[in-house]
């Protein structure tokens, strides 16, 4: 193994330990030390690779949401997202959220953390560019799909893009948080989170969809 692919196996090990690790625990109870020993490498190694807790978790969470929306946009053929309505494909978008709280709580959980870690962290805002631009992509390929629903009218023009964006993904994404962290009470009489999912996201395509 050539000396840059040893580096970039050693890093992706640090990113991996460190995901399992502060999904599990949350990242405030993660030591540096932890993910060192859980790594195999010391902790003047890990400084090498990450300056930072900060730096790490940044790189962690981009790394993990990029992963995830490539993996998820793959499951689905190019020609198939070409060939939907812009209410079509708002459904695909909801329906994400759903297969991150059925098949990938782990990203829900580190996410949970993340965002309660960064907001007490000095110097966050100068740490997390890369995050946000991460959030600015799919934001993007929000866009994308609202300005197809507006083409082929169905979606509702009386929300703005920006409006459905940020109803859509932060209803959603906290709902579908609090579900796999455990922030809700569920009484033994409830129906189960998926199926509460399921209706939210039924709830989302009644507003923004002309189709109703």
């Amino acid at each position: 193994m050539d000396r840059e692919k040893k580096k970039e196996l050693i890093r992706r090990t640090i990113m991996e330990n460190a995901f399992a690790l502060c999904a599990q625990r949350g990242i405030e109870s993660v030591s540096l030390g932890e993910i060192a020993a859980a790594s195999d490498i010391g902790r003047a190694t890990l400084f090498r690779y990450f300056g930072s807790k900060l730096e790490l978790v940044v790189a962690v969470s981009v790394w993990k949401w990029q992963e995830y929306v490539d993996f998820y946009r793959g499951s689905f053929s190019e020609k198939r997202i070409a060939q939907m309505t812009g209410v079509e494909y708002l459904r695909m978008y909801l329906d994400s959220f759903i297969d991150l709280y059925r098949n990938h709580p782990d990203i829900l959980r580190f996410n949970y953390s993340f965002n309660n870690y960064i907001r007490t962290e000095k110097n966050a805002e100068k740490e997390i560019g890369s995050y946000v631009q991460t959030v600015k992509g799919i934001e993007t390929k929000f866009f994308e799909l609202y300005d197809r629903g507006m083409k082929d009218r169905t979606l509702n023009p009386a929300f703005t893009r920006e409006a459905m964006f940020s109803g859509s993904f932060h209803i959603m994404l906290a709902a579908a948080t609090r579900f796999a962290v455990g922030l809700l009470y569920i009484s033994k009489d409830a129906s189960e989170p998926e199926q509460e999912l399921v209706m939210l996201e039924q709830m989302l395509l009644h507003t923004y969809s002309t189709q109703t």
